[in-house]
């Protein structure tokens, strides 16, 4: 199959180099840049865990000094293993779903009733997760150390490789991304070329700026699915 990924490539080469070795045939149309935001170092200390809903938020982390032995939820295992390349030694994964990721902090016997925890992020979120915590009674600093910028122009290569052999899947993970992804595609006239294309969204949220679009092969898929997703 021809499938297009539209992560950065520092966050989406593990997953192409599997699909690769699966004969799948990849098209990388990276839709967002990622950017730091600048702002005073945090001290760590002042918190019970560190809660990371993608990679980029822990790549992104100022802090005064690293607490190696903090405890920190990760929601997926790339997450986590980034985690754990940056020395912390306390992680734990969620398996890639952000609900799962909650019940496990949750259940966790590490966290009690009024524990302070920051949740660090981006601007450009897929769910509530710090209003839902914070409704079990926990409290959360949300802290947004990165930001996302469009990018929406196509270079040459990918619109020919499009246009001759447009996409069988599209994996799209933020709304912001659906919406850089589908300006690129009106600007080179290229969504009627992929109507017969299936868009895996990774929330409602992106599925619904989709459908605002008139784009109608349209599924849920969550975080680390994408191969089972791929089974006949």
């Amino acid at each position: 199959m021809n499938i297009l990924i539209t992560r950065p490539l520092i966050d989406a080469e593990d997953l192409m180099g599997k699909l690769f070795s699966l004969g799948h045939k990849i098209i990388h149309i990276p839709t967002l840049k990622i950017l730091k935001v600048k702002a005073p170092p945090i001290n760590l200390s002042k918190y019970d865990a560190l809660i990371f809903t993608s990679a980029n938020a822990i790549r992104n982390l100022q802090v005064v000094k690293k607490d190696k032995n903090k405890t920190c939820f990760c929601v997926g295992a790339i997450t986590e293993k980034i985690a754990r390349n940056e020395g912390f030694k306390n992680t734990t994964s969620a398996g890639g779903n952000v609900n799962a990721l909650k019940n496990l902090i949750m259940n966790s016997e590490k966290i009690k009733k009024n524990s302070f925890l920051a949740y660090f992020c981006g601007d450009n979120l897929s769910s509530d997760l710090d209003t839902d915590l914070k409704k079990e009674g926990l409290n959360i600093e949300k802290i947004i150390n990165y930001t996302s910028e469009k990018i929406t122009d196509l270079n040459e290569a990918n619109k020919k490789i499009i246009t001759s052999h447009p996409p069988d899947i599209i994996f799209v993970y933020s709304s912001r991304s659906a919406e850089s992804f589908i300006e690129i595609t009106k600007n080179y006239t290229l969504h009627p070329i992929m109507t017969g294309s299936k868009v895996m969204c990774i929330s409602n949220k992106v599925l619904k700026v989709f459908e605002k679009n008139n784009w109608n092969n349209l599924e849920l898929f969550e975080p680390g699915d994408e191969l089972i997703k791929l089974e006949p």
